[in-house]
């Protein structure tokens, strides 16, 4: 008998839930606002308004102030990394040259004949005549 009981509760649940009409979720927030006073409303919405400005501000600047700065930056430093690399592989190319020409000692600097970083006696340099 308890068996019967719950499952005629059961379906007076769902008769109940029947007799309701189905709302929209924009009916409901409708309803929903009609709870709250006018200025409450008003400063809620220009609340949201004024965040989604902001927003939308701070993305233009954003995306203003990363074109201006990423085009200076090629601008005015990429030729400077570039002349800096150009001159560090000339010295290279300088200095292959030299090791190929004159031998393992020429590329460090040393003169024929003395170990690489020493000269001659006394600071000596060697001219030639």
């Amino acid at each position: 008998m308890s068996e019967e009981l719950t499952i005629q509760e059961v379906t007076d649940g769902s008769e109940l839930e029947e007799d309701f009409e189905d709302e929209t979720i924009f009916e409901r927030i409708c309803a929903l606002s009609e709870m709250f006073p006018t200025p409450v409303r008003n400063i809620t919405s220009l609340a949201a308004t004024l965040s989604w400005k902001g927003a939308v501000g701070a993305f233009r600047f954003g995306r203003s102030a990363t074109w201006i700065a990423s085009t200076s930056f090629m601008i005015l430093f990429l030729p400077i990394v570039f002349e800096a690399e150009m001159a560090q592989m000339e010295q290279a190319q300088l200095q292959h040259q030299r090791q190929i020409l004159l031998g393992p000692n020429a590329a460090s600097g040393g003169m024929p004949g003395f170990p690489a970083g020493l000269g001659p006696p006394g600071g000596i340099q060697q001219t030639a005549r």
